[in-house]
């Protein structure tokens, strides 16, 4: 019998925060001694409740590692790592126990008991994680559950009499079934054809605007890159990028309807986007000051900026939504020719000189393409 003392331990620190998911910081190593390698660097993240999170990247590049430690599956090893505003850094066995029950896991290799049928197998998740309902009220939310993925005459199947696609769905079922606040889901979608693939992501983008439910999918399957609010690319063990993707259409729509990036393509926009920094100004504050070096293109999401020239005290130009400014100095190589400063609170989204540079190469590129193009129908 656990003790009152050993009852209060049980449940870790709770951290009072808006975030689902916060990681700050992880890293993580395979192995010991001479055969230690490490395949996560220094990876911060937010989530909040009810976003559903696509991570990509090629194989082998951490997105399972990073699956698996924000399931409790691995212990976090450096860095601090908060899911459900528990501290998976400072967790402790019983702690970790409550806190899979808030979660449900997808498998990519199902992870079917083959001596049960599919309500059995996707029951067991409502015995580990709701046992005070009774086994007629757990049956009954299965076969619910399974009608929902499609699988509604397949409840009393054994998995050697399915499908590898309904072997998925099962998974699916199970992981979904205890109403979980967190879904961890590796390729859910992999084995599954189109019109049993959308059900399937329907049925999770559901539960997430619905519930609040947070979803993470690791996936390759660009079939489903429409319910994503956020797609984060790993590469080599670092997220690379995070974007929103509702914002970074906004923002390509930005960049394309500037003058100078109009010759790019819509993949190119999309790699640029990647790569912007948002920047919060302050009202008052001086962006790029006149005779500095240039270093950074800017662009103006939300608010408005002032253009000043020489001793001039008032403006000779006012910026707003859509509009850009530093683009000179990089493009020229001068000094910056002019002074810019936010006229009131302004969000910004940086691009460095490197990758303006990269940009505007790749709009050579394709013009010069377009010229070869004509020269070779004459």
């Amino acid at each position: 019998m656990i003790s009152t003392d050993d009852a209060l331990q049980a449940e870790p620190a709770f951290r009072d925060t808006s975030a689902a998911i916060q990681a700050d910081n992880v890293q993580h190593y395979y192995g010991a001694g001479e055969l230690r390698k490490q395949v996560l660097y220094d990876n911060n993240l937010s989530i909040e409740p009810g976003q559903i999170i696509i991570m990509t990247g090629p194989s082998g590049s951490g997105k399972t590692t990073l699956l698996t430690l924000i399931g409790t599956l691995r212990r976090v090893q450096h860095g601090e790592l908060w899911v459900l505003n528990r501290p998976l850094h400072a967790i402790n066995d019983a702690g970790l126990l409550n806190l899979r029950r808030e979660i449900g896991f997808i498998f990519q290799a199902h992870n079917l008991f083959d001596s049960l049928t599919a309500t059995q197998n996707v029951r067991m998740a409502l015995e580990l994680a709701a046992p005070h309902l009774s086994r007629t009220e757990q049956t009954k939310r299965s076969k619910v559950m399974l009608e929902a993925v499609g699988l509604g005459h397949r409840t009393d199947h054994k998995p050697k009499q399915l499908s590898g696609g309904q072997k998925q769905r099962v998974a699916i079922a199970r992981g979904l079934v205890h109403n979980p606040r967190l879904v961890l889901a590796d390729e859910p979608t992999a084995a599954l054809d189109e019109q049993s693939g959308r059900t399937v992501v329907e049925l999770l983008k559901q539960r997430a605007e619905k519930d609040k439910v947070t979803i993470i999918i690791v996936t390759h399957d660009n079939r489903i890159l429409d319910v994503a609010d956020r797609i984060v690319n790993l590469v080599d063990g670092r997220i690379r990028s995070d974007v929103l993707v509702r914002e970074a259409a906004v923002l390509s729509q930005m960049l394309a309807g500037c003058e100078i990036f109009k010759h790019l393509t819509p993949r190119s926009l999309a790699e640029m986007v990647d790569h912007l920094v948002k920047e919060e100004t302050a009202a008052g504050t001086t962006i790029i000051r006149e005779g500095d070096s240039g270093d950074k293109f800017y662009l103006i999401r939300r608010g408005t900026v002032d253009v000043f020239r020489g001793a001039a005290a008032e403006p000779v130009a006012n910026l707003g939504e859509g509009q850009f400014f530093g683009e000179m100095a990089l493009l020229t190589g001068m000094p910056r020719n002019a002074t810019v400063r936010a006229s009131n609170d302004c969000l910004l989204y940086s691009l460095s000189q490197e990758q303006f540079r990269k940009a505007m190469s790749e709009q050579a590129s394709f013009e010069k393409e377009i010229r070869t193009s004509l020269f070779d129908r004459q």
